[in-house]
């Protein structure tokens, strides 16, 4: 999933500024654990919380739309179920306000 969601990024006119001179790999491996512990997986994840990770990005609601829309769309894409992809996105967007720094 996170391998699709980043050709996505990668192809948006929107986002992709935001990943450019980012370690993609370093990237993934944080993304993995991420979501891994944010969908009840193994507590992997080490790395900064939400608000400090995107502080001073200035992102925006249309920067929050717009991965929330490739993520539920690589999610579809994997083969994960209507329902699963619709609890994962309710998980992400209760984040918003640690994401968007509001």
């Amino acid at each position: 999933v996170v391998d699709e969601l980043h050709k996505r990024i990668a192809t948006d006119s929107l986002l992709s500024p935001i990943f450019a001179g980012t370690d993609m790999a370093k990237q993934r491996n944080h993304l993995v654990a991420f979501l891994g512990q944010i969908f009840e997986g193994p507590k992997q994840y080490g790395g900064r919380p939400m608000d400090k990770t995107h502080a001073g990005m200035n992102l925006q609601q249309p920067h929050f739309d717009a991965i929330a829309k490739h993520l539920g769309e690589a999610m579809a894409v994997r083969g994960v179920s209507a329902e699963n992809t619709k609890a994962a996105l309710d998980r992400v967007t209760n984040m918003k306000g640690a994401i968007l720094n509001k």
